[in-house]
C-alpha cells in the first residue's frame, strides 16, 4: 500500500544514511545523484541506441552529466531542456570550436548548460532519437517515479506533440542499483513515462516495458497554475486549439462539476478563454497602424510606457490574428502598432514588468509558419509623446485590440 510519496522517501532516506549520496546534498526533493553515477553513465556508450542516435536529450539533473558528456565528445547534438520550462523547452550544447576535454566537461554541467546552449523554438524541428531522465525509483518492468513535480512526464509529453519523438523513441534513466525496486504498476498514472533502458555501475537492464508512454499533452491534468508557471505550455495549447483538439483545462472540468465556481478560478477563467475566433471577412487592414485595447479606458499613471518588439512576421499574418494570440496569452498591450510592411509589430505596455511577462508568455509563439522573434525594443517610448497620436489613430481605425475580427 505504499504510495509514491512513500517510495520517494525511502530512497532519499536510504542514499543519504548509507552514504552513497552525493553532490549536491541533501538529496531529498530532488533527482539524487549518487557515488557512481559517472561509472553508470559511461555504460551509455555501450548500447546501439545510443551509437545510432544524432540527437538526444538528456535532462539537467547531476547524475546524469556523464552522459551529456558522453553525447559531446561523440559530437551528437545534445538538447537540454530549460530548467523548470520556465524559458522554453529545449537549450542546444553548442561546444566552441576546437574543444577540449576540459571545455566539454564544462559543457555538461549546469555552469556549461547556461554558457554553451542556445534555445530551440518549437519550430527547431528538433528530431530526438534518445531520450536519458533521472529518476527517484524505477522497476525492471519499466516503472519509473520521478521527485514528484512532473517535470520529465511534461517533456516527454510536450515533445509528443511537437513531433520530437516518436513511439518507439527509447528511453533511458541512471540510477543506483538501489533505486531499483519492486513497484506496483498500480502506483502509475496515464501520464507517468516510462523507460527502456536501466543503468547502474553494476548493470544494464533492458526492461522490455509494453506499457505505451504519453501520448501527447493531456489537457485535462494541466491547471491554470501549471499554465502560468510553463509559458510554454500556452504555446503548444494555441496550436493545438487552432487545430481543433481538445484543451479543456483540469480547472475548467472542475468547472463544469460546479455551477458555482470561486470568484478567484471565474477571473482565470475568463482571462484564459476570452478569445473571438476570427471572422472571415478578407478586408484588408492598413499596413502600419495604431490601435488601442478597448479594454483600457485610459493610459494611467505617469510612468514610461515600454514597448515589446515582435519580427519575423508572415507577410500573409493579418493583425487580428496576432491580437488574438495576444489576448490568448494574456499579453494584452494597451497599444498595438501593426507594421505588416516591414513583418513587425510594437506593442506598448504601461511598465517593464508588465512587458517582460508579455515577452515571457509569447516567447516561442508560431504564427502563419513563422517563429516569431519577441523582445523589448531597443528603444523604449515615453507615454507622453505618443499618447495623442495614438489615440486618433484607433479612433480613425476604429478596431478595438480586443476584438479578433
Amino acid at each position: 500500500g505504499a504510495s509514491k510519496w512513500d517510495v520517494r522517501e525511502k530512497v532519499w532516506d536510504y542514499l543519504e544514511s548509507s552514504g552513497l549520496a552525493d553532490f549536491p546534498r541533501p538529496v531529498h526533493h530532488r533527482i539524487p545523484n549518487f557515488k557512481g553515477s559517472h561509472q553508470a553513465c559511461c555504460s551509455v556508450k555501450e548500447l546501439d541506441v545510443f551509437s545510432r542516435a544524432q540527437e538526444i536529450k538528456v535532462d539537467p539533473d547531476k547524475p546524469l552529466e556523464g552522459v551529456r558528456l558522453a553525447a559531446l565528445q561523440a559530437r551528437k547534438t545534445l538538447l537540454v531542456p530549460t530548467p523548470r520550462l520556465r524559458t522554453g523547452l529545449f537549450n542546444k550544447i553548442i561546444p566552441p570550436p576546437g574543444a577540449t576535454k576540459e571545455i566539454l566537461r564544462i559543457c555538461a554541467t549546469s555552469q556549461g548548460i547556461k554558457e554553451y546552449s542556445v534555445p530551440v523554438g518549437l519550430d527547431g524541428k528538433a528530431r530526438v532519437d534518445l531520450v536519458v531522465v533521472g529518476s527517484v525509483a524505477v522497476s525492471e518492468k519499466g516503472w519509473r517515479i520521478g521527485k514528484g513535480e512532473g517535470y520529465a512526464d511534461m517533456e516527454y509529453a510536450m515533445m509528443v506533440a511537437m513531433g520530437a519523438v516518436q513511439e518507439d523513441t527509447p528511453v533511458i534513466t541512471i540510477v543506483h542499483d538501489c533505486q531499483v525496486l519492486d513497484l506496483a504498476e498500480e502506483l502509475l498514472d496515464d501520464h507517468d513515462l516510462t523507460v527502456d533502458y536501466i543503468l547502474t555501475p553494476t548493470r544494464t537492464i533492458k526492461t522490455n516495458c509494453r506499457r505505451p508512454k504519453p501520448q501527447g499533452i493531456m489537457w485535462h491534468k494541466v491547471s491554470y497554475e501549471m499554465l502560468e508557471k510553463i509559458p510554454i505550455l500556452k504555446n503548444l495549447r494555441y496550436r493545438e486549439k487552432q487545430a481543433g483538439k481538445d484543451v479543456t483545462l483540469q480547472d475548467e472540468h472542475a468547472h463544469l462539476a460546479n455551477p458555482n465556481p470561486p470568484a478567484a478560478f471565474h477571473g482565470k477563467a475568463m482571462a484564459e478563454n476570452t478569445r473571438a475566433e476570427a471572422a472571415t471577412s478578407s478586408a484588408q487592414l492598413g499596413q502600419h497602424s495604431v490601435e488601442r485595447d478597448s479594454l483600457t479606458p485610459g493610459l494611467e499613471g505617469s510612468g514610461m510606457i515600454t514597448t515589446v518588439y515582435v519580427g519575423n512576421i508572415p507577410p500573409s499574418l493579418r493583425v487580428s490574428e496576432l491580437k488574438c494570440a495576444l489576448r490568448e496569452f494574456q499579453a494584452t498591450p494597451l497599444r498595438l502598432n501593426w507594421q505588416g510592411a516591414q513583418h513587425r509589430a510594437f506593442l506598448d505596455y504601461k511598465d517593464k514588468a508588465t512587458a517582460e511577462s508579455a515577452v515571457s508568455s509569447l516567447k516561442g509563439l508560431s504564427l502563419g509558419g513563422n517563429t516569431l522573434r519577441v523582445e523589448l525594443a531597443k528603444n523604449q517610448r515615453n507615454k507622453g509623446q505618443v499618447e495623442i497620436k495614438s489615440q486618433k489613430e484607433a479612433w480613425i481605425k476604429n478596431l478595438p485590440l480586443g476584438s479578433c475580427v
